[in-house]
């Protein structure tokens, strides 16, 4: 099943599941507790992001080529670090590259992202996909300067700045995703390829990602996880290569579909 989360033409917010010829039956309840998929059909005048994350939790350097392209060694355990959910971004909205706190080096990164659908807590990783309600892309926009010269040797202000985590379009529900450590996964920006891979590429697997999360750690219904990306990021690029306003992002996961979203200064 995919679900969406889309606004109607009176600008109300619901969620539904996806038809193949792009309307919706509604769903009515609360996804992470009880839910009904209606007879009800609507079709979307605006598609959101699909979820509204709890919290979101990132990985760092977890694909071997990526890992090989920034000359960065392979890491014991799961790299992490955190996005503030007021970041999230919806299809086909733009991302603001930042001025306020300005920034000339910011990047794409293409991403799987894990939905938790259910409250997990020192989970195994033979139960974690238990715990998942599906699955979506993602693109961890990144400033590079506030992430390696300005961040004071962290990532999270060079990743969290508004519009900075687009998601979508849709949650796909693991029956429907098989394995999720083998999906391709690419970005294109302005229809050129930039990134082209396969989760297999994946240090840590998404069962591995969860059990090591959820260690001592409550990760609430709604969290969501970014999974780290591959090669090809504009960074590691000679010269690098820097989103600019007015390119066209796209990332593109097997099974999930695509996320596209503009690029714009942002307006202070």
């Amino acid at each position: 099943m995919k679900i969406v989360r889309f606004s109607d033409a009176q600008g109300q917010c619901h969620c539904g599941a996806q038809e193949p010829d792009g309307q919706v039956r509604l769903i009515t309840g609360d996804l992470f507790e009880s839910f009904t998929i209606t007879h009800q059909r609507l079709r979307p005048v605006k598609l959101l992001a699909p979820v509204q994350p709890t919290a979101i939790f990132c990985i760092g350097l977890n694909y071997r080529r990526h890992a090989a392209e920034t000359n960065a060694r392979i890491p014991e355990f799961p790299v992490l670090f955190m996005k503030n959910p007021a970041a999230v971004q919806n299809p086909g909205d733009p991302v603001a590259l930042p001025r306020h706190l300005n920034s000339d080096q910011v990047d794409y990164e293409c991403e799987l992202a894990i939905v938790i659908g259910r409250k997990a807590k020192n989970v195994s990783a033979d139960e974690a996909l238990d715990y998942v309600m599906g699955f979506t892309a993602a693109n961890d926009i990144s400033a590079r300067d506030w992430q390696i010269q300005r961040g004071g040797s962290q990532w999270c202000r060079g990743k969290t700045f508004d519009t900075f985590c687009p998601l979508g379009p849709a949650i796909v529900t693991p029956d429907e995703i098989g394995d999720p450590n083998n999906l391709r996964i690419q970005t294109r920006v302005n229809g050129q390829t930039r990134q082209q891979s396969s989760t297999a590429d994946m240090i840590f697997s998404v069962e591995r990602i969860i059990e090591f999360l959820s260690g001592s750690t409550t990760l609430l219904p709604g969290t969501v996880i970014l999974t780290g990306t591959p090669e090809g990021v504009g960074m590691a690029r000679k010269p690098p290569l820097w989103l600019q306003p007015g390119d066209q992002m796209e990332v593109e996961i097997e099974k999930i579909g695509i996320l596209a979203n503009p690029v714009v200064a942002e307006v202070e």
